[in-house]
């Protein structure tokens, strides 16, 4: 750590991990499935008072998002509020740092509480993805705010509730900051040996109604048109898609009925993770290909919803940049910083997707996500607050541009 100022090591040693680990105790104390609207009001509203030493914490409503009934129909859906800060907004260098509130775990779900694995390693809904990634960008922000560079940096704030289902409601959110700004910090969780996502792939979650024709399944048979029959088929060749630069999930068919009658309406649910932008459009074009192929052969009517709501995240040159300026800052402070290729999506790719250079592993060391094992690596909370801290000081000593710089 000899590479470090003064000043930085005066930032550094103003972080308290023992009130880092109270803060993600508390919050995760509180269920915020990303479906559960009063637990994620009481999360926001304990977050904001957090964040309110920086500046005026806003609630930013979320925007209009539908899904599709098992009936085919679609019904609004309500998602929580988005907390947004702005600081400095008139410094020369501006940042964005994002994290999310909401977990996968719905209020009625069986993991509900934090126990201790083993020493140093805490289990609970939410303490690495994020609510400990949270911890860090506050502790970070403060120790930063105390530094002489403070006045040189800007940034902005999104705690979104929704990112956990693609972000319905918090997207434009997401993207108008991110137009603003000169580069984007995520606050996921890394790896459990602090190893950062790299590229990744882009996520759509679609949903087609099937109308069929309902009729006496024993009588006349052959007057009816199966919904469930034409979603499986359908669901075969959407799976004949998969290919090395797309992943495709059938999830789910909902539909059918009592077994003596033709089943006259399907839901049929899948997911795609297409690798790049081609992929993607490849992608788009052949679902809408496919679901014309089925309505034609079983004489049925179908409509689509849903989108790529996650573009595809490239490492490329204009992202490495930042990969490396983090590294070179893990450097200083003793931390072995490094990247692979990640097969998950979050807000980095919505980020990325405007041209901003973005990291979006920033967050505590853990793991098991998305489960009942999902763990903290509590020596991490510092760690990465560390991390953080110095790296938006050199950020704002050094500047940051937006994008490459046209060559000569």
């Amino acid at each position: 750590m000899s590479a470090l100022s003064a000043a930085e090591r005066a930032a550094l040693s103003s972080i308290d991990p023992a009130a880092m680990l109270a803060q993600v105790e508390s919050w995760c104390a509180i269920n915020s499935g990303s479906r559960n609207l009063p637990g994620l009001a009481k999360t926001a509203s304990a977050l904001a008072a957090a964040f309110a030493p920086l500046g005026d914490v806003a609630f930013s409503p979320p925007a209009s998002a539908t899904q599709m009934l098992p009936t085919g129909e679609t019904a609004a859906l309500q998602h929580g509020e988005n907390l947004h800060l702005i600081v400095r907004p008139q410094a020369p260098t501006r940042i964005l740092l994002t994290g999310h509130y909401d977990t996968v775990f719905a209020a009625d779900h069986p993991f509900q509480s934090l126990q201790w694995r083993e020493p140093g390693v805490l289990n609970g809904p939410g303490v690495a993805d994020m609510k400990g990634g949270i911890a860090v960008m506050l502790a970070a922000l403060k120790a930063f705010e105390a530094s002489p560079q403070a006045a040189a940096l800007g940034y902005e704030v999104v705690l979104n509730a929704d990112e956990e289902v693609s972000s319905p409601g918090s997207a434009p959110l997401l993207a108008e900051a991110a137009r603003r700004v000169d580069a984007g910090l995520t606050f996921e969780p890394a790896l459990p040996d602090g190893t950062l996502a790299g590229a990744r792939p882009g996520s759509g979650n679609f949903s087609v109604h099937i109308a069929g024709r309902a009729a006496h399944a024993g009588r006349e048979p052959e007057k009816g048109r199966n919904a469930i029959l034409a979603a499986a088929d359908l669901a075969l060749q959407l799976a004949a898609l998969i290919a090395p630069d797309l992943k495709v999930n059938i999830a789910k068919i909902d539909g059918g009925g009592p077994n003596n009658i033709v089943p006259d309406t399907a839901v049929l649910r899948f997911n795609m993770r297409p690798e790049t932008v081609q992929a993607e459009a490849r992608a788009l074009a052949a679902i809408d290909a496919a679901i014309a192929a089925t309505a034609r052969s079983h004489d049925i009517t179908a409509h689509r919803h849903g989108s790529f709501a996650r573009p595809p995240k490239p490492l490329d040159e204009n992202q490495l940049r930042l990969f490396k300026l983090v590294q070179s800052v893990g450097q200083d402070l003793g931390l072995a910083i490094g990247w692979r290729s990640a097969g998950g999506v979050c807000d980095g790719n919505n980020l990325a997707a405007t041209g901003l250079a973005v990291v979006d592993t920033l967050g505590v060391r853990g793991g098991a996500i998305h489960s009942a094992d999902e763990y903290l690596i509590v020596e991490s909370l510092a760690e990465r607050a560390r991390l953080a801290t110095l790296l938006l000081m050199r950020l704002a000593q050094q500047g940051f541009s937006r994008s490459l710089p046209t060559p000569l």
